[in-house]
């Protein structure tokens, strides 16, 4: 049997980037874990400096179940050099290459309307962006 896994990111507005990936990927705020029915009530069961808030973190998560968890931690340092491992935005649906190619373009530009940036373009491939905070991540069609 396969491990699960969760994917985190560091960040210095984790809320902003919360909106950003949630725009991205489809995602939803994930529930707190059982039993506690608010985030603020799970968080309060750890014996945290009294600086550290809630809002420090954001959990989010595939609401069909399909895809890793996202986690997005605060961080006091700012990103320093390129991502280690980058997320791959996968646009569905097939057809011809120009087709799956204008659908690449299309996604890359709502991800720039929601505050994300184009740093390379590799014409009828893939568009590689960043997310607010310059977190790589790449934009492409799925896979057959």
């Amino acid at each position: 049997m396969a491990a699960g896994f969760d994917l985190t990111l560091d960040g210095a507005d984790v809320q902003a980037l919360a909106v950003f990936w949630k725009t991205a990927l489809g995602y939803v705020d994930e529930p707190p874990p059982a039993p506690f029915t608010t985030r603020e009530e799970w968080f309060a069961q750890f014996d945290l400096p009294e600086e550290d808030s809630v809002d420090d973190g954001a959990w989010l998560c595939d609401p069909d179940g399909g895809g890793p968890r996202l986690c997005i931690l605060k961080v006091p340092e700012p990103k320093t050099a390129k991502n280690r491992l980058h997320i791959d935005v996968r646009v569905p649906g097939h057809g011809t290459s120009d087709e799956r190619w204008a659908r690449i373009e299309a996604e890359s530009e709502r991800l720039v309307r929601a505050g994300g940036t184009v740093l390379e373009e590799f014409d009828g491939h893939h568009v590689v962006m960043a997310d607010p905070e310059g977190n790589e991540f790449c934009v492409a069609a799925a896979s057959a």
